[in-house]
């Protein structure tokens, strides 16, 4: 049984740490391998990154493999959350093995952040080490395969689209290799997600799913959002970051292809993509469960596919899933707010309310 998520690669599990309210709208998200790891790569084409720990990935460099993976708000000083990844992967002794003793070890921790400062008011409430912990051990407590939650969690807390409230979406499919393929992704970019005469998304516009908005909609979507970011003192910067996984054997070679040409499934899904304030970064995962046909030097190609076209379906899922936000950092609306929702809806006031009896806010030890 699938439930459309990065977890359905065997092995993978998902972690959030969540903060909203109290000046706080920011969090991160932890990619948690099998032990042992998984092979990994990364590639980044945004012209404003902040990483961690990427150069390691390189095909040319000495690791091969990671135990976690940080997706996290807070901009550059976010990646502060990778540190507590770190010490509690150190715990167990996961990691580059550097010495004769188990926990001789150096857990790399490649991390991506997105900028989200500010937006709840308070511009110094960013993750930090123990934010990390946090969701790593979110991470390792969940079940196998477990469903995946979307929307204004984790890393995707304070994400915003354009003007529009942006979030964490997941997707993933078996392709008839039998091989997994699956995306996660934080959408948080400066482009739009929103074609800009019908307000259909770009994103089930090239996945042949045709209903556009009524145009009165549109219209009056397109003034609120106008309005809201005409009273918002902080821009809408930057970054879409995704993470595209499989459970087939891939050489670090591989696994980089794999990653850039998931980039494609994010330029399907928001225009313009992969400006100098974005920071569009794509990590790639490859468990080894499922050996390629060697004798087909083609093999890779259907993965390679499928990773864009999931890409593009998280992207469209973390739109749907947002939900507004209303704050002393500003007003950020969310598509199901502006466009209504495909399963009915709450009122923000109602759902900021549900998630505050959800969610740790500042206020918590």
């Amino acid at each position: 049984m699938t439930v459309d998520a990065l977890t359905d690669v065997a092995g993978l599990r998902v972690g959030h740490a969540t903060r909203i309210g109290g000046g706080w709208l920011t969090g991160t998200t932890v990619v948690l391998a099998p032990e042992g790891g998984a092979v990994a790569a990364v590639d980044v084409r945004g012209g404003g990154p902040g990483t961690k720990e990427t150069d390691a990935l390189d095909p040319r460099n000495l690791v091969r493999t990671v135990e976690a993976l940080v997706l996290t708000g807070g901009s550059a000083y976010g990646l502060d959350s990778a540190t507590g990844v770190m010490a509690w992967l150190e715990e167990r002794g996961r990691g580059v093995r550097v010495g004769p003793d188990p926990h001789h070890v150096v857990p790399v921790v490649p991390a991506a952040c997105v900028f989200d400062l500010g937006r709840g008011g308070d511009f110094r409430a960013r993750p930090d080490a123990g934010m990390g912990r946090e969701a790593v051990e979110a991470a390792a407590v969940s079940e196998q395969g477990a469903a995946v939650a979307e929307g204004c969690v984790g890393a995707g807390t304070g994400a915003v689209v354009g003007m529009m409230k942006g979030g964490v979406g997941t997707a993933s499919a078996v392709l008839e290799s039998g091989v997994t393929v699956a995306a996660l992704v934080v959408a948080n970019a400066v482009g739009s997600v929103l074609e800009p005469g019908t307000g259909a998304l770009y994103g089930e516009l090239v996945q042949g799913l045709m209903s556009c908005p009524a145009t009165e909609v549109h219209e009056a979507a397109r003034v609120r959002l106008a309005e809201a970011a005409a009273s918002n003192a902080v821009p809408p910067l930057n970054t879409t970051l995704a993470v595209v996984a499989t459970d087939a054997d891939l050489s670090k070679a591989q696994a980089q292809k794999f990653a850039g040409t998931a980039h494609d499934g994010i330029a399907r899904a928001v225009r313009p993509v992969h400006l100098l304030n974005d920071g569009d970064t794509v990590f790639a995962l490859a468990t080894g469960a499922r050996p390629l046909a060697a004798q087909d030097p083609l093999a890779l190609n259907e993965i390679l596919a499928a990773g864009a076209d999931l890409v593009t379906r998280a992207i469209v899922r973390a739109m749907r899933a947002a939900e507004s936000v209303a704050g002393p950092g500003g007003v950020w609306l969310a598509h199901r707010e502006l466009y209504g929702a495909r399963t009915g809806g709450a009122s923000v006031a109602a759902r900021s309310s549900r998630r505050s009896s959800t969610t740790r806010s500042s206020e918590t030890p």
